[in-house]
């Protein structure tokens, strides 16, 4: 189910994740030669990418949001 990107955080290991308007997030790594995501590097890069569709195999599998909590998603402020 495509999603599209509302923000990003960096996770325990200092790694990119889009933060979904669905309350999922997907990482978006940049490992050369298996995934090229120059963009993450930088904040212009990943301010580009607000607002761009992704798919989410989480929505796709019907997974409520880590913090979901009863009959809706919250996303962290």
């Amino acid at each position: 189910m495509k999603r599209s990107i509302a923000g990003f955080h960096q996770d325990e290991e200092s790694h990119w994740v889009a933060e979904l308007d669905c309350g999922h997030g997907q990482h978006m790594r940049h490992d050369p030669p298996w995934q090229m995501r120059p963009w993450t590097l930088t904040p212009q890069g990943r301010a580009a990418r607000m607002g761009v569709l992704v798919n989410c195999l989480k929505c796709d599998r019907a997974e409520p949001p880590a913090d979901w909590a009863g009959g809706s998603a919250k996303r962290a402020a």
